[in-house]
């Protein structure tokens, strides 16, 4: 399923990016060259394929283990903040 120039526009306006006309070539023909591989890969049985819990790993989790350790605590925590009172990061108001 080819991605034309028309659906990179539209994308590209809904995610606020301004493309030149080449880019909207080169995003086109990459575009669809991924859908093209997607497109391949669901062709794949996978049936007898257990589901993975991280991709990269058969052996189990890469996780390490959940080991409690002491904190930094609120002097060291906010020694490099811009500003700060009582121990907490003072941070511009966002919500009106």
């Amino acid at each position: 399923m080819p991605i034309n120039t028309d659906e990179v526009v539209k994308i590209s306006e809904l995610a606020h990016l301004e493309l030149t006309p080449d880019e909207v070539q080169m995003f086109s023909r990459q575009l669809s060259e991924i859908v093209s591989y997607v497109e391949k890969l669901n062709q794949l049985d996978t049936t007898d394929v257990p589901p993975m819990m991280h991709a990269g790993t058969s052996s189990g989790s890469t996780l390490r283990e959940d080991v409690a350790a002491p904190s930094l605590g609120q002097a060291v925590a906010t020694s490099n903040a811009p500003e700060c009172r009582h121990g907490q990061f003072r941070v511009p108001k966002v919500i009106e």
